[in-house]
């Protein structure tokens, strides 16, 4: 499970996020969603340990900048960042070796098998296109089984067989318990994933649904999200009840 609670950041005078607090239940799919400028950027790089910040985030019952956090916790940014003079194979173990993965020879081949890079291992960070780099990321993500998983704009830069590979992958490690998180402002391509929606403005969750309450109550997720973000936003973290 993720925890944040009254997350907080400050760039000088400016407010970025102002006391964002939810929760990411494990074997569950959350989105977080809102227009550019949102927070969720600023936000997501607090969760994975990037900014300081005020308040509290939890990976599971760790606070996520200790180390057993980081052992139970993935994260895919939106821009991936490659070392230029290790190849993509040379990636995989380094992470695999950094956490002790016993079998990460076996589960390497695996997860570049499915994001079709098995014929690129020898190749360098350098010589990658933004899609292949974007492919490695994940598999470097993944390839410890964390308990977490954040992605940060996960689609940008996927070719249609990597998109849907990638949400096939997302749909077993939603069944096999990991708590799921995706920050995205493309709608149609998480429809059909996920289980709770967190809708972010001004730094603030000004609304949270879960697919359940969505149908229940007869609204469509895009018809919320722009009566939201392009008309009067609710009262901060309004949910049905």
């Amino acid at each position: 499970m993720l925890t944040v609670n009254n997350l907080t950041k400050r760039y000088g005078d400016v407010l970025a996020n102002s006391k964002v607090t939810f929760t990411a239940e494990d074997g569950q799919i959350t989105l977080m969603v809102g227009p550019n400028g949102a927070g969720k950027s600023t936000a997501i790089k607090c969760i994975a340990g990037l900014l300081r910040f005020q308040g509290e985030v939890l990976i599971g019952p760790y606070r996520n900048k200790t180390l057993e956090a980081k052992r139970i916790f993935g994260y895919i940014p939106e821009l991936p960042v490659m070392y230029d003079s290790l190849t993509v194979y040379e990636h995989l173990e380094f992470i695999g070796r950094a956490y002790g993965v016993k079998d990460w020879k076996q589960r390497a081949d695996q997860l570049l098998e499915r994001m079709e890079l098995s014929d690129k291992v020898k190749k360098l960070g350098k010589e990658l296109s933004k899609g292949m780099q974007q492919k490695v990321s994940i598999c470097c993500a993944l390839l410890p089984r964390p308990q977490v998983v954040l992605f940060d704009e996960p689609f940008v830069g996927l070719d249609p067989h990597a998109i849907k590979e990638l949400k096939q992958m997302m749909l077993e490690m939603k069944r096999q318990g990991c708590a799921v998180v995706i920050s995205t402002h493309m709608l149609d391509s998480v429809e059909e994933l996920w289980d709770k929606t967190l809708i972010m403005m001004k730094g603030q969750i000004v609304a949270s649904r879960t697919r359940r309450e969505i149908e229940e109550y007869g609204e469509n997720l895009e018809e919320l999200f722009f009566s939201i973000t392009e008309g009067e936003a609710p009262r901060v973290q309004e949910e049905r009840g």
